[in-house]
């Protein structure tokens, strides 16, 4: 049914169970599993920089490393379970990366992670994931992972 799925990371803990979900799809279905992670341009371009830190180690490397970092480990984990694997980064708006990932590469399921979140919490600041949602012309499982309070 599925050839290619993807599963976009943003190594937060709303991901875990997302990757649970994204692995065994694509054992049952026997497909490609990508793993995507997006550096946020919106995230590094505000950022003013440090004139103390050399300027081929600012915010933007130190997310993209984070980001290689985490692809990695679920790529690993992926093909241990004897899942072929695809790891990407890109740089841009999260959401907006997604979509286009998703069309261009004729993902057949897309597995979201969202943090379970009060309702007047997402009406201030949104997801990525629900704008993901709302958006996708294409199939798309959430995995909601519950947020602990303390």
């Amino acid at each position: 049914m599925y050839d290619r799925i993807l599963l976009p990371t943003d190594m937060s803990p709303g991901v875990d169970r997302a990757i649970d979900h994204a692995i065994d799809a694509a054992q049952r279905y026997d497909a490609e599993l990508h793993v995507l992670y997006v550096v946020d341009a919106e995230a590094y371009s505000s950022y003013p920089g440090d004139e103390y830190v050399h300027e081929f180690e600012g915010l933007e490397k130190a997310l993209e490393q984070a980001g290689q970092d985490a692809v990695e480990t679920i790529a690993n984990r992926a093909e241990s379970a004897g899942i072929e694997t695809e790891s990407v980064i890109r740089h841009g708006v999260p959401h907006a990366e997604i979509l286009e990932y998703m069309d261009k590469n004729d993902i057949g399921l897309t597995v979201l992670g969202s943090k379970n979140r009060s309702g007047e919490y997402r009406r201030l600041l949104g997801s990525v994931t629900e704008r993901v949602a709302n958006m996708a012309e294409r199939p798309i499982t959430i995995v909601k992972t519950p947020v602990q309070t303390a």
